[in-house]
């Protein structure tokens, strides 16, 4: 018999954990139904390179097994579903500067990408409960599924552009379901989503209330095998009366589709925020004009400006290509970018200065934007070469 097809199954490595600690990645069977628990709840669920490894090795053995028809992702804990990669590790790793780190550093985020594409591309239905905080890596793991579960509290970001990084994890994919303004306001600002407004955005299929999914285990018991799964499956996370809370975003909207235009650059989205500000307005409209004038205006210059050509670059692309792209961007970032600083000012140090190299936007030169879009490596040895073929 399967392993998977126990009642219960806990799945961990001997690379993260101690004999006697708790499971840092937990799989339980239910009505065949594989219900996989990111088990960090202390950090969030943060991803571990060894909670990488393991989630990508039981989606593996959830494909091969006849007896899984479904495959359920969750963060375990009340604070949220997953705050992202193990950042401080990736820094620490960075800092050494040597052969061996960078291939440590490199492996963790190729493992990740190929980690999200399967989930992308898996043949069986994927549902992800994207309650409380979902940043980064968890937007990547959520973003992957055919049914992607919001709640009243649920906050997403993608918030990479304030510690020298870019939107990755496919975000240059999946942001695209948005309108092109949309997409560079959530990309570059880092701007943090309501369920509903996730939902409204197309990040989100259902966004229903938080603790209605407590007791979402006993109707998966109850789920019936015979007609559309996924149709079944939509029933067991929907409740009977759903009331989809306001869309927080809403009142915004028209200056976001204003001032984001794809045509502007990121210079020129600053200098329609500055005039703006300098004119009356609703406080509510001149609060997000303040918080999305001091977002652009503190964040990395280099990283703004790479994020917002690889955003509109991803709206063109394939997924694989996306994933290849960020690849690229990512090692650029770390190895000669910003991204070591923006974590020492913001979550290492916490003086909150960084010291971005150039300081300001004006200083970064079009060759500079076109250095990180480069890819490091030639199309045939990329280390993700082969996504997309089969």
């Amino acid at each position: 018999m399967s392993a998977l097809r126990e009642a219960s199954v806990q799945a961990t490595s001997p690379l993260n954990c101690a004999p006697d600690a708790e499971p840092e990645v937990a799989l339980r069977v239910v009505n065949r139904v594989a219900v996989i628990t990111l088990n960090r709840p202390a950090a969030i669920n943060a991803l571990s390179h060894a909670m990488v490894r393991e989630l990508a090795a039981l989606l593996e053995r959830c494909r091969n097994d006849d007896a899984i028809v479904a495959v359920v992702l969750r963060g375990a804990g009340e604070k949220g579903f997953c705050a992202g990669g193990d950042v401080r590790a990736l820094y620490a790793l960075a800092r050494q500067r040597d052969a061996d780190t960078s291939a440590a550093w490199q492996q963790f985020f190729i493992d990740e990408y190929r980690l999200d594409y399967a989930i992308h591309t898996f043949a069986k239905p994927v549902v992800a409960l994207l309650d409380g905080i979902v940043m980064g890596g968890g937007m990547g793991l959520g973003q992957g599924a055919c049914l992607r579960i919001v709640t009243d509290r649920s906050k997403l970001a993608m918030p990479e552009t304030r510690i020298g990084f870019l939107p990755d994890v496919g975000a240059t994919r999946f942001l695209a379901v948005m309108p092109a303004e949309m997409e560079l306001y959530v990309g570059l600002t880092g701007a943090t989503l309501s369920g509903a407004d996730a939902l409204r955005l197309q990040l989100a299929d259902l966004c229903v209330p938080a603790e209605w999914l407590a007791s979402f285990e006993e109707r998966l018991q109850r789920m019936p095998h015979d007609g559309d799964l996924l149709h079944a499956l939509r029933r067991v996370f929907e409740p009977p009366c759903n009331i989809v809370p306001h869309a927080a975003l809403t009142p915004y909207t028209q200056s976001i589709l204003r001032h984001f235009d794809r045509r502007s650059g990121v210079d020129r989205i600053v200098a329609t925020l500055k005039q703006d500000l300098a004119r009356e307005a609703p406080r509510e409209i001149r609060q997000w004009l303040q918080a999305t004038y001091d977002a652009l205006t503190t964040h990395s210059p280099t990283m703004l400006y790479v994020t917002r050509e690889a955003l509109l670059r991803g709206r063109q692309m394939t997924l694989a290509e996306c994933f290849r792209m960020e690849l690229g961007i990512v090692t650029r970032a770390i190895e000669d970018g910003d991204f070591c600083e923006g974590v020492r000012a913001h979550l290492v140090d916490k003086d909150r200065r960084p010291r971005w190299a150039p300081a300001t936007l004006v200083e970064v030169r079009p060759e500079r934007v076109r250095h990180f879009i480069s890819s490091p490596w030639r199309r045939d040895v990329h280390p993700l070469a082969d996504l997309g073929e089969t």
